[in-house]
């Protein structure tokens, strides 16, 4: 289990209902992409930390390792803004406002990033998948998803377990052996991928799968309290925007 998953299933709101904990968090996303960058975003990025440190009850460590993928995304996709190619300055020169321009661009997507993270690590994937049918999605779309977020740890844990392998049997002392050893691994698991699907197949055909895979889902309603505290606080963050826009700009 990855270390997401593993943080959603022990999270203090599990037993919330997935809609609860997506109006908060995907609503704190559409925020840091509709309001202004600052103080908008910025106001969304300290309420997403706030809560995720706070009433969600994530622990700083793991949500850095998380975040700083993303995170590391952002920053990649902002620093562009900063160079321009071509023009009267030379074929690479600095671009009339790319500070501000890549600022605004990593204060909209590190903020949006953590909105989706806060739902991420507050809501496990098995919880989220089965309601999505009583929300009009296709049967056969929510089964495959249910079979592909189960085989994919599967596959992770049979490539761990060939790498440790490998390892106890000096496969990555030297680098040649280190790219032996990584060709050997994905062979190993394309194999192994292949393999399972068949086994799982056989294992459906003789359960008499029908089309349908039926999972149980555990009983929680939408909290009204919760919903609506939600929707005041990201009303409160539009608002205070709004306020503090003029004269901070």
């Amino acid at each position: 289990m990855l270390p997401i998953d593993a943080a959603a299933h022990s999270s203090r709101w599990r037993r919330r209902h997935p809609v609860d904990k997506a109006v908060l968090g995907l609503g704190l996303t559409v925020l840091a992409i509709s309001l202004p960058p600052w103080p908008g975003a910025a106001l969304v990025l300290v309420a997403a930390l706030t809560v995720l440190l706070g009433p969600a009850g994530v622990p700083w460590r793991r949500l850095w390792r998380a975040y700083r993928v993303p995170l590391g995304f952002c920053v990649t996709g902002a620093l562009p803004l900063l160079v321009r190619v071509g023009g009267p300055g030379g074929f690479l020169a600095a671009a009339d406002g790319g500070p501000e321009r890549a600022g605004e661009l990593l204060l909209r997507t590190s903020a949006a990033s953590l909105g989706v993270l806060l739902f991420a690590f507050t809501t496990p994937v098995s919880d989220l998948l089965p309601r999505l049918v009583r929300a009009g999605v296709p049967a056969p779309v929510v089964d495959v998803a249910l079979v592909t977020y189960r085989m994919s740890f599967l596959l992770l844990d049979s490539v761990r377990r060939v790498r440790q392998a490998q390892a106890a049997r000096l496969g990555h002392t030297t680098r040649a052996a280190a790219w032996r050893s990584l060709g050997g691994l994905g062979a190993t698991a394309f194999v192994r991928a292949f393999d399972r699907a068949a086994r799982l197949h056989s294992g459906l055909a003789g359960r008499g799968y029908d089309g349908t895979l039926r999972v149980l889902v555990p009983e929680t309603r939408v909290s009204v309290p919760f919903t609506a505290a939600s929707v005041a606080l990201l009303a409160a963050l539009a608002a205070l925007t709004l306020v503090l826009e003029g004269p901070l700009s």
